[in-house]
């Protein structure tokens, strides 16, 4: 299966520089058709501090 962005959205909360430390990246699928889906992604710092926050509509298409 293939994809492509239909929009992308992201919120940046808190900046990130050299001294954050360590990052960790969550991405899920909120919801999946047969035509679309829609994912989320979380940025979240060494104390679980949201730092980013994304969503993103996609069209899917077989390859």
């Amino acid at each position: 299966m293939g994809y492509t962005s239909l929009d992308l959205t992201v919120k940046f909360l808190k900046r990130i520089t050299a001294d954050t430390g360590r990052v960790r990246a969550i991405g899920t699928v909120v919801s999946r058709g047969r035509r679309t889906a829609l994912a989320e992604a979380r940025l979240l710092d060494a104390e679980e501090r949201l730092l980013a926050h994304a969503t993103s509509s996609c069209m899917l298409f077989p390859v």
